[in-house]
Formats: C-alpha cells, sequence, structure tokens
C-alpha cells in the first residue's frame, strides 16, 4: 500500500514539475492571443473602413469578420505552439484534415449557401431595394446574408432564398436599369381605321407624364383575328419600380379607352353567333332544302 502510495505521489510531483515547467510558456502564449485578439478587431475596422465605399454593406461586414477570424486562428495556431512546443501546427492541420472532411459532408448546404452568398456579395448581380423575380416569388430585396436573400413581397410577406438556388438559379432584377418599357395589347374592330387608332394612342403617350419621350413610345399591329386587329402600344418609364408601372399602366388604359372611344374606334371583344333551326318547316328533314337559323323567306324554299 505505501509503495503504491509512493508512486502516486511521485507522479502527482511529475506533473506539477511539468505544469511548473510549461506555466511560463502558457502566460506568454496566453499574451500573445490577447494581442492577437486586439489585432483582430482593429483589422476588422481596417478592412471595413477601407472597403466601405467599394462594396455594399453586407459584403464590408463579412469581408471584416473573416479577416478578424483570420488573425483570431493564426493568433491561437502560435499561442499553442508556444504553451506546448512539441505541439506543431502540422499536427494541427493533419487532425483537422481528417476532421475536415467529415464536418465538409455533415455541413455541404451551409459551406455551399456560405460560398454562393459571398459570391453574391463580390459579383454584386442585385443590391439591397432591388426588386427581383425568382421563380414564383416577386419583391424587393431587404437583406443579403451569406446563408440566404431575404426579399419582401408587395403583398407584404418575408422570402427566405437560399443563396446557393439563387446564385445557381436564374432570376430577373427589374430594377437593374434606370427605365423599363411597359407594353399592352389593345384590340380595335375591323372595320376601324388603323392609322388612326395609332395616331389617338401615340398621342395619349405624348401627353401623359411619367412616360419617357426617349426611346419615344410607339404602336405595332401585331395581326388580324376574327375579333379584330390587335395593335400593341409600348412606352418608358423612369424608375423602373413596381408601384410606378402599376400607377402609369392605369392612366394609360383609360386615356387610351377614352381617347380611342372619342375618335369612333370600337373595341371589340369576342362574340359567337348561335343559329337555330326553325324545325317548323315544310323542309324540315330534307337536307337539300333545309336552311340552318333564320326564318323562311317568301321567295326561299321551304317557306
Amino acid at each position: 500500500m505505501s509503495s503504491q502510495l509512493t508512486v502516486a505521489y511521485e507522479r502527482f510531483e511529475q506533473l506539477g514539475n511539468e505544469a511548473l515547467r510549461l506555466l511560463p510558456g502558457l502566460g506568454i502564449a496566453i499574451a500573445v492571443f490577447v494581442v492577437f485578439l486586439v489585432l483582430a478587431r482593429w483589422t476588422r475596422t481596417a478592412v471595413q473602413h477601407l472597403n466601405a465605399r467599394r462594396f455594399q454593406h453586407n459584403l464590408v461586414i463579412v469581408l471584416g469578420r473573416m479577416a478578424q477570424w483570420g488573425i483570431i486562428l493564426l493568433g491561437l495556431l502560435l499561442a499553442i505552439t508556444i504553451a506546448f512546443p512539441s505541439f506543431t501546427p502540422a499536427n494541427l492541420i493533419s487532425a483537422l484534415g481528417i476532421t475536415g472532411i467529415a464536418i465538409g459532408f455533415a455541413f455541404k448546404d451551409i459551406f455551399e449557401n456560405f460560398l454562393a452568398g459571398i459570391l453574391i456579395l463580390i459579383n454584386e448581380p442585385f443590391r439591397i431595394g432591388d426588386q427581383i423575380i425568382f421563380g414564383a416569388f416577386e419583391g424587393t430585396v431587404e437583406k443579403i446574408e451569406t446563408r440566404a436573400t431575404m426579399i419582401r413581397t408587395y403583398d407584404g410577406r418575408l422570402v427566405v432564398i437560399p443563396n446557393a438556388e439563387l446564385f445557381k438559379g436564374s432570376f430577373i432584377v427589374n430594377t437593374a436599369f434606370p427605365s423599363r418599357r411597359l407594353e399592352y395589347d389593345v384590340t380595335i374592330g375591323n372595320g376601324d381605321d388603323i392609322a388612326v387608332a395609332k395616331e389617338a394612342m401615340l398621342g395619349v403617350l405624348a401627353r401623359l407624364p411619367g412616360i419617357e419621350p426617349a426611346p419615344a413610345p410607339d404602336a405595332l399591329v401585331l395581326g388580324y383575328a376574327a375579333n379584330g386587329v390587335t395593335i400593341r402600344i409600348r412606352w418608358w418609364i423612369k424608375p423602373p419600380r413596381r408601384a410606378d408601372a402599376l400607377d402609369i399602366r392605369d392612366e394609360v388604359l383609360c386615356a387610351v379607352k377614352a381617347e380611342l372611344t372619342r375618335n369612333g374606334i370600337d373595341l371589340p371583344y369576342p362574340t359567337h353567333q348561335v343559329l337555330l333551326h326553325d324545325q317548323t318547316e315544310p323542309a324540315d328533314g330534307n337536307r337539300l332544302r333545309q336552311r340552318e337559323g333564320w326564318p323562311p323567306q317568301p321567295d326561299q324554299p321551304g317557306k
């Protein structure tokens, strides 16, 4: 029993001596790590300040945080090598290499969205405040994070779209350019004068405020149909936001209808003619004499 106590005492004494031997290095390592923490915070502020005018706000924040964590990681590796001289960064890298594969498989979607978010923030296909269409969703970009992009729909709902889907998919940016073209198809009667209808509609587009004079509005004949002639009117607006587009579209359609009516231009709609067979005629059943629809006339067979 006494021999076991002696062995235990010697073991504890050895551990104590080892701890005392590592204590100076541990103190220096802690001091070095604290210095790197301060340096990391200063680096984040400097990176954000230098890039504030070059990139959008979210990307500036991400770049600052990445620089900060890079400095912290470097300080941690240096502090570990100072505190434990036998432990080298190569040992840590080899250990991280094994666990990194497992982490990569487990968090594949997270890393993919993070990488896609960084690329979106760098390439800037759209910015906060832009109005975009992605699949069945349309709205204003409220926030671009490293994991997802958030848009606010026009009816006040929030849509969260993973950045990987947004980066790999196709989307429309309605506000990418300062102006935008709108169009509407108007059908006039087949007997109406096309030139008069065009002149009336272009006159309306030229008078309405909010329509850009250049490029000038135009009216194009698209084709003929049973119910009339289809003319497409096109005009440009600035800015290209949806609220402005809806307002000016309402003004255009109301004014065009009133002007066409004032000029005697018909606005037809599809109609169907139903012919009823009069089965009281003597010729009923005789396909050579039977007529479809109208009552028999005195000068026609079947009266």
